[in-house]
Order: C-alpha cells, then sequence, then structure tokens
C-alpha cells in the first residue's frame, strides 16, 4: 500500500479546491452587493419617512397668519412655488419649546428643492428674521409637482366642488389650501405621491 496522493490526486484536489472558491467569492461578492443595495433603499426609504412626518407635522398645524419678510412687507399666509426652489412657505402653529425660550409658539417654515434634495428652513420668529440652517430631509429628487386643494366657491348659486389648482392665488391672502398634494420624482422609486391636509389635529 502506498502513503500520499499522486500527483493527479492532487492537481484534482487542487482543482476541486478553487472551484469551491470560486463559487464561495460570487456568493460573497453578491452578498455584499445585495446588502449595499437595501442599505441604499432603507436609507431612501427612511428619507422620505422623515419627510412624510415633517410635513405632516408642519401642515397640520398651518395658521392663517400673515407673517413679514425680510424686508418687513407683509406676505400671504400660504405661499406656493415661485421659480426659485420654493415648493410652499407657511406659518404654522404648535412650534414646541422645551427650553422656554422667549419667543412666540408660532413658526415660518419653507420647503424648497436644491441640489437633487428636498430641505426644510425655518426662521427663529415669524416676522423679518433671517432664516436659519436648512435641514436635508430627502435625496436624490430631481423634480417635485405640488398642488393644492382649494375650498369650494362659498358664493351662492357657485357649483360647490373643490378642485386641484396647480399654483396657490387665493382671493384672500389668509385663506389656506384645504389639502397639499406632492409629487417627487426620484431616480430610484419613480414618482413618488404624497398626500397631506392642513389644520387639523395631530
Amino acid at each position: 500500500m502506498r502513503n500520499g496522493f499522486t500527483l493527479v490526486e492532487t492537481l484534482v484536489a487542487l482543482f476541486v479546491f478553487s472551484l469551491l472558491a470560486a463559487a464561495a467569492v460570487v456568493v460573497l461578492g453578491n452578498s455584499a452587493d445585495a446588502q449595499l443595495r437595501l442599505s441604499d433603499v432603507s436609507a431612501s426609504v427612511q428619507d422620505f419617512q422623515r419627510l412624510r412626518a415633517a410635513l405632516r407635522a408642519d401642515l397640520a398645524q398651518a395658521a392663517e397668519r400673515m407673517p413679514r419678510g425680510e424686508a418687513g412687507e407683509v406676505r400671504p399666509a400660504f405661499e406656493g412655488a415661485d421659480g426659485s426652489g420654493r415648493l410652499f412657505a407657511f406659518v404654522r402653529r404648535g412650534w414646541e419649546n422645551p427650553g422656554g425660550a422667549p419667543r412666540a409658539s408660532l413658526q415660518y417654515v419653507e420647503y424648497r428643492l436644491e441640489n437633487d434634495a428636498i430641505v426644510r428652513r425655518a426662521r427663529p420668529m415669524v416676522d423679518g428674521a433671517a432664516f436659519g440652517e436648512p435641514a436635508v430631509l430627502a435625496k436624490g429628487v430631481s423634480a417635485v409637482d405640488v398642488a393644492y386643494r382649494a375650498a369650494p366657491d362659498p358664493t351662492p348659486g357657485a357649483v360647490a366642488t373643490a378642485d386641484w389648482r396647480a399654483a396657490w392665488d387665493p382671493l384672500q391672502p389668509t385663506i389656506l389650501p384645504l389639502a397639499v398634494r406632492i409629487d417627487a420624482t426620484t431616480a430610484r422609486f419613480g414618482v413618488v405621491r404624497q398626500l397631506f391636509l392642513t389644520q387639523v389635529p395631530l
């Protein structure tokens, strides 16, 4: 009986081992790629969850309060897109003040599309103050279409129908939309539509 392996047996064993190693590398590579894709998708989902939470909290507390701009000019209570990247801006109630700072419970907020991201800006004071640092809420957004739900026309004899408008230009500057619809175009999910009511209890 011979001891050890022949050259042919050794070569066969090495060949089988190399096949198993190559298969393991492929499996590990696919697993790593899948994990990376899952991580990216999870981050994108979290972005939109954060965006939805912020929009819901802000729009549900929209106030019929006309603010003043940085130059002191009076602005409408709710403003839509202006072509500069702004999606809409308004005053909200219920701004939490856990530190007891000397300020009102109202806050002026603005949502914008900047550098393929939806950001939220706010002023420390409603009237005349400059904006603070923007908060990035959702990345990877190439375009945003906003529509506003208007209240039915209260004029006697008018048809009692509400409609969606691409622009917000009410007859009175204190009027707020009933709801806001946002269609965000993303590279990962396509168009993501979200609907929000205004002036509703949280």
